[in-house]
């Protein structure tokens, strides 16, 4: 299986289901972290925009050799993303190229603008990637389902559906976070403390030493059948 973790800045894919990647690429399956940005305008003092650029590119190898995932950085520019058909485009072709069964990107409400588009785009670009009547660059066809993942900066609204246990991947997870100058850095949020704390919390909700958690798109946890879901008539 093929699993891509689409976030809007370098570092987000990461800090949002970094362990649940790791889990499945231990497993043997290829795992993709997808950035539109690198995140670059949160450079420290003392370094320019490009040169952040070029350090969080670096620091996203890094994460992703400790995590043994794939991860590639788009050139859109940080802050100034827009929901329009190029971007679909782009990252719909690219969907078709990797071929993903699952998306994980950012939940839809956010105050980050970045990552409130970047959830549209991922929506736009199911349905372009997925219907045959698009020709991108002569590929076939691919259709994936999609899942949100918990984000501090997109919590309005987000109660998780699903809970994975990650006990056994979470000290590598803490390792691939520690890659990133911002979170182990940062003077305007603590991002190591609190995704530790957040694996801890939901660890024990599941009933295990940690957890990240999973959201469904709006309406799609709704399940339709003869009987109650994993209760057989």
């Amino acid at each position: 299986m093929n699993l891509v973790v689409l976030g809007a800045h370098c570092g987000d894919a990461e800090i949002q289901a970094g362990a649940i990647a790791y889990k499945y690429a231990k497993a043997g399956h290829r795992v993709t972290f997808v950035h539109l940005t690198a995140g670059e305008k949160g450079n420290p003092p003392g370094i320019s925009i490009e040169d952040y650029r070029k350090q969080k590119i670096r620091e996203s190898e890094k994460a992703a050799a400790v995590l043994g995932v794939d991860t590639i950085t788009l050139d859109y520019k940080d802050a100034e993303l827009t929901f329009n058909d190029e971007i679909v485009t782009r990252v719909a072709t690219l969907m078709r190229e990797l071929k993903p069964k699952t998306v994980i990107t950012h939940w839809e409400k956010s105050i980050h603008s970045d990552h409130a588009l970047c959830a549209q785009i991922v929506q736009a670009a199911q349905l372009k990637a997925g219907l045959p009547g698009f020709d991108l660059e002569g590929l076939p066809a691919h259709f994936y389902n999609y899942f949100h993942s918990e984000n501090w900066e997109d919590m309005e609204g987000y109660v998780p559906d699903i809970f994975v246990d990650v006990s056994d991947e979470f000290d590598t997870y803490l390792e691939a976070l520690s890659q990133y100058w911002f979170v182990m850095n940062s003077k305007s949020f603590r991002y190591y403390d609190y995704y530790q704390a957040l694996g801890t919390v939901r660890g024990c909700v599941n009933r295990t030493k940690f957890a990240q958690t999973l959201k469904y798109p709006s309406g799609l946890n709704v399940r339709k059948g003869p009987a109650i879901p994993g209760f057989d008539l």
